[in-house]
């Protein structure tokens, strides 16, 4: 008995393999509809199982057959025997039969006719395709109840999760988080979706996901050799100058730290005078240089401070002059000295623009990111965005105008629960 399983798009398709495969007269013993499972199953077809037997029939020899034509069967069987057999005269009247002889009789009664072997064989096919079909449909149905359960299951729990994915997709979205992002943060969902695995256990992976995609923010470290020198640099009106002075005054007030100033914004007078109040009030000593060339000069003058900040002048992404000054006046520091390169930028940006910053101070020197104003908006997906777009390190973040209060240390967790819908 051969008994095989064939997958179709329909019944028919499937039928229509087994019978290719095993013969016209291969017996159906099952039809199943098999459902797509998981997730999406939603978006897939089903498909048709069907379950097909053949009886492989055997090879019977008529023992008289074998008797009248030995050669026939046995060409290759010496057929001499070592002393004469006498075989007895087969007696074939009704009227004498008892004086058959006994082996004889057994293989007249025992011969099957043509017609016989035919009928004897179906009903065996039938006898069996019956047996087996009555204890698969057993099985089967009860197979098919438990997978009915756990398909009911599926679906429910896929529900949730589909409606956990949408929402998620939408808040996102909702928060400025670039599309092609948020899409690698659903395509991860998928991994965590298991039988028994609630929508609070997916939250939670995809929650530290994107802690693990913003990194641990950098703050400015502190160089045994002094002073250490940092640069600031980003496109105009982003708050450089009263960011220098918050991160200044931390570590004046708070660290007891030696601080200085150096302006290479020569472009606004307004600028200028900006950092000299705040120079003053922390009694700061300050310094204007006019190029690249005057750099090193007012920092050895300021060599025995622990941190010397630098604001340079901003300009439009678009300024080739001026991105190549700053560019110079970053590369001319004597190697001597430590530095730290900070870009600045204002999370209020749109996301085109803030690639497109990105780009054009990438080709000045390696940074960490700043970004600033993020009391005028509610949606910092653009953090996320520039981060994944840039490789950069994030450092701070300001939320404000007082010196030194509205600037903080990144919060990876709080701008994390914000982006998924959380306060």
């Amino acid at each position: 008995m051969i008994i095989n399983k064939f997958l179709g798009k329909t019944k028919e398709e499937a039928i229509e393999k087994a019978k290719k495969e095993l013969g016209e007269n291969a017996v159906i013993m099952n039809v199943k509809e098999v459902r797509p499972k998981g997730l999406f199953a939603i978006f897939k077809n089903t498909s048709y199982e069907v379950t097909a037997a053949l009886e492989e029939k055997e090879t019977i020899v008529s023992p008289m057959n074998a008797l009248n034509s030995p050669k026939k069967i046995h060409d290759n069987i010496n057929l001499a025997a070592d002393e004469k057999i006498e075989i007895p005269r087969l007696m074939r009247s009704n009227s004498t039969s008892s004086m058959v002889h006994p082996i004889t009789k057994s293989i007249l009664q025992s011969q099957p006719s043509p017609q016989s072997e035919e009928k004897d064989i179906e009903k065996r096919l039938d006898d069996l395709s019956n047996m087996l079909e009555k204890k698969l449909g057993t099985s089967t149905a009860e197979k098919e109840e438990k997978e009915a359960k756990e398909e009911k299951k599926i679906k429910q729990t896929s529900s949730q999760e589909l409606e956990f994915v949408r929402i998620l997709y939408s808040t996102l979205i909702s928060n400025e988080v670039n599309e092609k992002y948020v899409n690698q943060i659903v395509e991860e969902i998928e991994q965590f979706i298991r039988p028994g695995n609630s929508v609070d256990v997916i939250l939670s992976n995809v929650y530290q996901k994107m802690i693990l995609l913003f990194g641990r923010p950098e703050p400015i470290v502190l160089s045994r050799k002094k002073p250490k020198v940092v640069f600031f640099i980003g496109p105009t009106g982003v708050g450089k100058t009263t960011t220098i002075a918050k991160i200044a005054s931390k570590y004046k007030v708070e660290q007891d730290r030696k601080v200085a100033f150096i302006t290479a914004d020569t472009y606004r007078i307004a600028a200028t005078e900006q950092l000299r109040v705040y120079a003053n009030i922390l009694d700061a000593p300050m310094s204007i240089v006019y190029t690249a060339d005057e750099l090193n000069s007012a920092v050895e003058k300021m060599s025995d401070n622990d941190l010397i900040f630098v604001d340079t002048a901003g300009f439009s992404h678009k300024n080739e002059a001026q991105k190549n000054d700053t560019k110079e006046l970053i590369q001319k520091l004597d190697k001597a000295y430590s530095k730290e390169v900070y870009l600045v930028l204002s999370a209020t940006t749109k996301c085109k623009d803030l690639f497109e910053i990105v780009d054009i101070y990438s080709s000045i020197s390696n940074y960490n990111l700043i970004f600033t104003k993020l009391d005028e908006t509610s949606a910092y997906g653009n953090i996320l965005n520039v981060k994944l777009y840039s490789g950069a390190e994030l450092s701070y973040v300001t939320n404000g105008q007082n010196v030194p209060d509205d600037i903080e240390l990144f919060d990876t967790q709080k701008i994390v629960k914000q982006l998924l819908g959380g306060k």
